[in-house]
């Protein structure tokens, strides 16, 4: 067993984000996770965080700093949606899922690769969706920053690569959380059957994705977007 890394999991307290702080655990990892109102996984820290925050996110990096030193391995992970048509879709409903989604993911990733930088190595994961790269009626918003998070990451993974820093996405397709929990069965039933492998993923197969990312196994891929979708957007 390799010495434990400072992990800082965003959106770890529900859902992939649990799921990916959960399997860092298990490995043996320093985990710290943000959350907006706590509820984080055992044996992690937790720290409150509104990614949409400036002034936030340097703090919440203090804090994992402190507790964990820098930050190795960023899994930008947090993220919310407003769906609905485009033209009832309100500034608001744009900006917000913008914000979030993309802009936090930024500023994630800027601060911790101040981090890597000093230390020469690096990883970071941003967890996108298929949507990102399919699109989906009613989500131009949550689309838009997804696929936004590709352009970023192949754009720090050419920035970075030299410093021995890695950025990568993972594309998760429909996966068994929350989110997705709102759907009737009916339109579960629907989703499944454009789902080659006729199935939701499990939160701990998209964990898997990132933690391989992670690891040593992985040291030689970077700008790669890594999909998780049961084969659903193959092609993209």
């Amino acid at each position: 067993m390799s010495e434990p890394r400072s992990i800082l999991v965003t959106g770890g307290n529900r859902g992939i984000g649990r799921a990916i702080a959960e399997a860092f655990v298990e490995l043996g990892d320093k985990v710290a996770v943000t959350t907006r109102n706590g509820g984080a996984p055992d044996g992690t820290l937790d720290v409150r965080c509104d990614i949409t925050d400036p002034d936030a996110v340097e703090a919440a990096f203090a804090q994992v700093e402190e507790a964990h030193g820098p930050v190795e391995v960023l899994v930008a992970n947090a993220g919310i949606t407003k769906d609905t048509l485009l033209l009832r879709m309100s500034e608001d409903d744009w900006a917000s899922v913008i914000d979030t989604n993309l802009t936090g993911s930024y500023r994630l990733a800027k601060r911790a690769s101040k981090g890597m930088l000093r230390l020469k190595r690096g990883r970071i994961v941003f967890v996108s969706s298929v949507v990102g790269l399919l699109g989906s009626a009613g989500q131009v918003n949550y689309a838009a920053s997804k696929s936004g998070l590709v352009g970023m990451a192949r754009s720090i993974a050419r920035e970075l690569g030299s410093r021995s820093i890695t950025a990568n996405v993972v594309a998760p397709g429909f996966v068994e959380t929350d989110m997705t929990g709102v759907l009737t069965d009916d339109q579960k039933a629907a989703i499944k059957t454009q789902v080659p492998l006729g199935r939701y993923a499990a939160p701990e197969e998209v964990a898997a994705a990132v933690t391989w990312l992670a690891g040593d196994g992985a040291a030689y891929v970077t700008g790669a977007v890594i999909p998780v979708d049961g084969g659903l957007g193959m092609g993209h």
